[in-house]
């Protein structure tokens, strides 16, 4: 067997010539053998040679897959840490690979605040299994599961519904004979292999259980020494019927759970619904995406579009070079209809949006900056109350654009103090586009519409 030689010793033997002067390389070349990918031929479709500009301008500049992640996914969905898809976030968004790994993956794998999961991308439930107790031998789907912390009383009677333990709430009644008992609860998921269906028990915690309610809701005793098993259970990552706890469990109105990206259908891609803020018809919960960025235009929206109707479930990460096919996508008879900012220059059809793309990443959640929340509550009203830093003023004033708060802090007007908002601390970059400024100011003067 051929000994391999250590890389130092290559190295020597390099320098002083042996690999030039009848050593590992007696020609002086050095083979270079490299299995790298071929770009797609641009024959591959026939080009779109229609007249609108909008499908001119998305196929000259995003002709690829692999264009339009380098152009606008890595751009725009990865820089910066805790609102961007890069390692920190699911899906990490930064290469060409993990931007085509996105292609059937799940949507609801990341943790974060249940009320985000939207039900079209709930999956079936794991098992839980009661052995013993009196609590019967069948095997209940999880709705979800929580954990409350907390000193144990040895629940001498029946504890409450937010009492210290381990919650596990149900998909349908467990069949009792008796509200209580010490049981092994075994924890189990179901496979489908080669079209044979197969189950996984991955867990186990025997400990005191109490039924609650109409039976659909577990406790489980956690004492001290105990924790550490329930914490270990917890990271194990249990799937959850019901993961956004409304009583719905998604797997059973949907077809089948919705991925992020859906080959042939971009309608029905969870991260196009980001984007647009629903999917057929349907509001989709979270923030809309991208948070810290600008949202994308409609000729990148009409590439994506294109792209993940053109896509094949085949198709592999070398997919990403090949052409676009923007002539024969549904989507250029009508690229307008794809304008996230909407059509009309309404509080509704076009402001909110803009608000809520450019500024909700700080005005949003728990603690708003400067109080002001512009994705929860009932944002229009509250833009017609008064300003926080300048009383006198209202942040929006209908018909007049310079009595309103809000207005001149986009614009930056020297009566205002501070910098111009949207900005962005770590760029060091402020304000909107003059077309999204000169939106806002056509909204006030026509007096600030809600809807038409």
């Amino acid at each position: 067997m051929r000994a391999s030689v250590p890389i130092s010793i290559l190295v020597a033997l390099c320098t002083l010539g042996a690999c030039r002067q009848g050593g590992l390389y007696p020609d002086g070349e050095i083979s270079n053998d490299a299995n790298r990918p071929e770009y797609g031929d641009p024959d591959a479709v026939e080009p779109y040679d229609g007249d609108n500009e909008i499908v001119l301008e998305a196929q000259e500049n995003f002709p690829t897959a692999l264009d339009f992640h380098q152009k606008v996914i890595w751009r725009t969905c990865t820089p910066f840490d805790g609102v961007c898809h890069n390692s920190k976030e699911y899906p990490d968004l930064r290469t060409p690979a993990g931007f085509i790994s996105t292609f059937g993956a799940p949507c609801n794998l990341q943790f974060g605040e249940f009320q985000s999961v939207y039900d079209g991308c709930e999956r079936t439930g794991d098992r839980i299994v009661l052995g013993g107790g009196g609590f019967g031998e069948g095997e209940l789907e999880i709705g979800y599961i929580e954990y409350l912390p907390g000193e144990s009383n040895g629940f001498d009677s029946t504890p409450a519904d937010d009492a210290p333990g381990l919650h596990i709430h149900l998909a349908t009644p467990a069949q009792n004979d008796r509200p209580e008992g010490y049981a092994t609860a075994d924890f189990s998921r179901k496979f489908i292999t080669d079209g044979v269906v197969e189950e996984l028990v991955y867990a186990s915690l025997s400990t005191r259980w109490w039924v609650l309610g109409d039976g659909t809701h577990l406790v489980g005793e956690v004492p001290d020494y105990r924790v550490e098993k329930v914490q270990d259970l917890l990271a194990i990552g249990i799937v959850e019927g019901d993961a956004n706890h409304n009583g719905i469990f998604g797997a059973t109105v949907y077809e089948r759970p919705a991925t992020l990206l859906e080959p042939g259908d971009p309608e029905s891609s969870y991260l196009i619904a980001r984007l647009r803020g629903e999917m057929h018809g349907e509001e989709v919960p979270g923030s809309r995406m991208p948070l810290a960025n600008k949202p994308f235009s409609i000729p990148e929206m009409l590439a994506l579009f294109c792209l993940v109707e053109g896509y094949s479930e085949e198709a592999s990460t070398t997919g990403l070079t090949l052409p676009i096919d923007y002539r024969n996508c549904s989507y250029s008879d009508d690229p307008e209809g794809l304008n996230l900012l909407g059509a009309g220059v309404t509080w509704e059809g076009r402001v909110r949006k803009i608000l809520e793309f450019n500024c909700g990443g700080c005005h949003s959640g728990t603690e708003p900056a400067d109080g002001l929340n512009l994705l929860e509550g009932d944002v229009y009203e509250r833009l017609l109350e008064k300003s926080a830093h300048v009383p006198e003023l209202a942040l929006i004033e209908p018909g007049d654009e310079t009595a309103s708060y809000l207005y001149l802090k986009l614009i930056g007007d020297d009566s205002i103090v501070g910098q111009p908002m949207p900005y962005n601390p770590i760029t060091g970059e402020g304000t909107l586009t003059q077309a999204e400024i000169d939106d806002v100011l056509t909204w006030i003067i026509n007096g600030a519409v809600e809807d038409e």
